[in-house]
């Protein structure tokens, strides 16, 4: 058989589900508990108030939601729109794409704008229309922050700038799925409206969990936005908030515990040394990526991620086998390319709870493993010394 549950643990290099804390798995080892008894409304309390530090948020409403980033999409969508509004969202990859085609299935006017995959969000477009928007029929500005499939990281402060420039009231709405906990991102400080994000990611908890942050602004669009909602409905939330019970449905009891400790250990690194390790990781995987005589899919520095390296493949060669031996071989999980990039791209995830020795032996793996047989043929020795360098605890 191509496929068998080797033995050791699966070493997942993917841009998310990432790998889970030993203290994160001890912490959700426990049985069920009663949501409504008076310890879980405390503890859920505790939570809503550190996961506003996450998003760098004083004024946000926080709601753990049990979903996942698709569902945690459509709350941002489906609380503060109503159907036929006009949105702008952008297309630079697979999960900007999903996310305009979320929008069209509920109804909303979707001006779509477009860019060659490897390249951000096309601001300048942007700028364009909301020059031309004197009406305001421009309800909202979605983006994806962190677009995965491939390696592209937008820059939200120049989306907030236009808008203010051109003093414009469009909701700010943010895809920050593979990017919060691991980038810097300012909610407030940008004018962020609604971001949201998945405990599989960078938080490094099980898939299960969306978090979603509404502003003030939106907040008050939820009052009068017409699209259905009901499990996502955050009048609900609201109003189990201030009867302090918190829950209107049953709550993951396990991962509201896995939270706290995946909270406890953010904080306990700084968030701003999270956000360098992650810095230092990517750079390291760029620069092994270069030794191997390969190329970023990602097209210009400005738009770099800490979270992914999107790798592109010589035409003659199928990035998925690249994929599928890593797996078979060596109980390694790589990205596959997606869409457009399919074939084309193998994607290496560095985020969440990850150091420099785990990254470093499976790059090491990827340059000198069977799979150097298929495209990492000139790079034996350069390899290490490039990011051994590089990896270095500062």
């Amino acid at each position: 058989m191509d496929y068998v549950n080797a033995p050791g643990r699966n070493h997942l290099f993917v841009p998310g589900p990432v790998n889970v804390p030993e203290s994160v798995l001890r912490a959700m080892n426990r049985n069920n508990e009663d949501y409504r008894s008076p310890a879980i409304p405390a503890m859920t309390k505790t939570l809503l108030e550190d996961v506003k530090k996450i998003f760098k948020t004083t004024s946000g409403t926080p709601f753990l939601i049990p979903t996942t980033g698709t569902g945690a999409w459509d709350s941002a969508l489906t609380n503060t729109l109503s159907p036929g509004d006009r949105t702008i969202s952008f297309v630079i990859g697979q999960f900007s794409l999903l996310w305009v085609d979320q929008q069209q299935r509920l109804g909303f006017n979707v001006d779509v704008v477009e860019s060659e995959w490897g390249r951000g969000a096309d601001l300048d477009v942007l700028a364009s229309k909301l020059a031309e928007d004197t009406a305001h029929t421009i309800k909202a500005v979605c983006i994806v922050h962190n677009e995965t499939a491939t390696g592209v990281t937008n820059n939200l402060a120049a989306v907030r700038k236009l808008l203010d420039h051109y003093n414009h009231p469009a909701l700010f709405l943010v895809d920050g799925v593979s990017s919060i906990c691991a980038l810097d991102f300012r909610m407030d400080e940008w004018g962020v409206d609604v971001a949201l994000t998945g405990s599989q990611k960078a938080l490094s908890l099980p898939t299960g969990m969306g978090i979603v942050c509404a502003s003030p602004k939106a907040l008050e669009a939820s009052k009068t936005a017409k699209s259905v909602r009901i499990f996502f409905d955050w009048k609900d939330y609201l109003k189990f908030y201030k009867m302090g019970t918190y829950w209107p449905y049953t709550p993951s009891i396990q991962l509201l515990y896995g939270l706290r400790a995946a909270l406890d250990l953010l904080f306990e690194e700084g968030l701003e040394n999270v956000f360098a390790r992650h810095n230092r990781l990517a750079t390291a995987t760029r620069l092994a990526v270069e030794a191997w005589g390969l190329k970023n899919c990602t097209q210009s520095e400005e738009w770099l991620s800490d979270t992914v390296t999107a790798v592109v493949v010589p035409p003659y060669i199928d990035s998925a086998e690249i994929v599928r031996r890593g797996w078979q071989r060596y109980n390694l999980s790589l990205g596959l390319g997606l869409n457009k990039v399919a074939g084309k791209v193998f994607r290496i995830g560095h985020l969440g709870n990850l150091n420099e020795l785990m990254l470093k032996d499976k790059l090491k793996v990827l340059g000198y493993s069977d799979c150097n047989q298929i495209i990492l043929r000139e790079s034996r020795e350069s390899l290490p010394r490039v990011y051994c360098v590089k990896l270095e605890i500062s």
